[in-house]
Parts: structure tokens; sequence; C-alpha cells
């Protein structure tokens, strides 16, 4: 494997923790250098580090944080105590 792609690699841990779950990559990337951006879309989905990810989480907070003020609601409306 080219010393720039190593140094790459091994400038990022989530690359390397990749490489190790996947070690095909290191196949690829021997043959074909130019194929590290396709190993950063795959680690970033792997990590769940893409946008889509990053929306489902907020998504799954707001819906958390809105249940939870509904239980809060029903609580004080029934009159027990919520503290």
């Amino acid at each position: 494997m080219r010393k720039e792609v190593l140094d790459h690699i091994r400038a990022r841990k989530d690359l390397q923790e990749y490489i190790r779950i996947h070690p095909y990559w290191y196949r690829k990337l021997s043959r074909d250098p130019r194929d590290l951006y396709s190993l950063e879309i795959a680690a970033l989905h792997y990590h769940e580090r893409t946008i889509p990810h990053h929306v489902q989480k907020f998504t799954t907070g707001v819906q958390m944080a809105s249940m939870m003020m509904g239980m809060l609601s029903n609580m004080q409306s029934q009159g027990g105590n919520p503290g």
C-alpha cells in the first residue's frame, strides 16, 4: 500500500478500526489507491456518521422528549406528584 494512503489511514482512528474489521480494504487499496474515498464513505456508513444517521438520531431524541412531556402532562392532569 502506498505511504500516502497509510499515512491518511493512520491519521484517522475510525478508518483504522474499519479496516481492521473489514480487511479486504487492504487489498483493494493496494490495487487502487484512488478507492480511498470509497473507504471513507463505507466507514461513515459503518460508524453511522452520515447526514441521514444524524437526522434519525435527532428525530428519535425529539420523539423521546415529546413522549416524556406527554407523560409529565398526563401525570400533572391526574393530580400526581411528578417530582
